[in-house]
C-alpha cells in the first residue's frame, strides 16, 4: 500500500514539478536578413545575406495597438541577429521588423518579406525555450543578377 502511494505522489510530482518551478529569464531571438539577388520573394541557391542590416522587436498593445516594447539589433558577418528580449509578452502582438540595410543595391525591403510575427510568451503556448526563431526577412537587389533567369526556371519546372 506505501508504496504505491509512493508512486502516486511521484506521478503527481512529475506532472505538477515541471509548470511550479516557472523560468522567467529573458527571450532570445534569432533570425537572418537577406538580399534577394533575383528578387524572387524567397530564399534561392544565389541568395546573399547581408551583414549590418538592422532589425526592430516591436511588440504592440492587442487592443490600442500601441508601441509597449521596442529594441533593435544588428546582423554578424552572416547575416544572423541575436536580440535578447526582457519580460514575457503574452498580452502583446509581437514582430521583428526590417529597419535598414548598408549594402547600396539591396535597401528595398521585399514588402511580404520585411516583417515577421513571433510569440513571446511563455504562458499560453508551452514554449519553454529561451530561444525563439523569426522568419528571415528579405531585401530586394536593384537588378537581379544574370543567371537568376535560369534559375528560376528550374525552380518553376514542372515534374509532371
Amino acid at each position: 500500500m506505501a508504496i504505491k502511494a509512493f508512486f502516486l505522489v511521484a506521478l503527481c510530482l512529475c506532472i505538477v514539478l515541471p509548470f511550479s518551478t516557472s523560468h522567467h529569464g529573458p527571450f532570445r531571438v534569432k533570425g537572418r536578413v537577406y538580399c534577394d539577388t533575383c528578387r524572387a520573394g524567397f530564399e534561392t541557391n544565389v541568395t546573399t545575406y547581408i551583414a549590418g542590416a538592422k532589425v526592430r522587436v516591436e511588440c504592440k498593445d492587442r487592443e490600442s495597438l500601441a508601441v509597449e516594447y521596442r529594441k533593435e539589433g544588428v546582423t554578424d558577418s552572416t547575416g544572423t541577429y541575436s536580440i535578447q528580449v526582457e519580460h514575457d509578452h503574452g498580452d502583446h502582438l509581437c514582430e521583428i521588423l526590417f529597419v535598414s540595410s548598408p549594402v547600396a543595391d539591396c535597401k528595398v525591403p521585399d514588402p511580404g518579406r520585411s516583417k515577421a510575427s513571433i510569440v513571446l510568451t511563455r504562458t499560453e503556448n508551452g514554449v519553454v525555450n529561451d530561444l525563439h526563431y523569426a522568419n528571415a526577412l528579405g531585401c530586394y537587389k536593384d537588378v537581379p543578377l544574370p543567371e537568376c533567369y535560369q534559375l528560376l526556371q528550374y525552380y518553376l519546372a514542372d515534374d509532371a
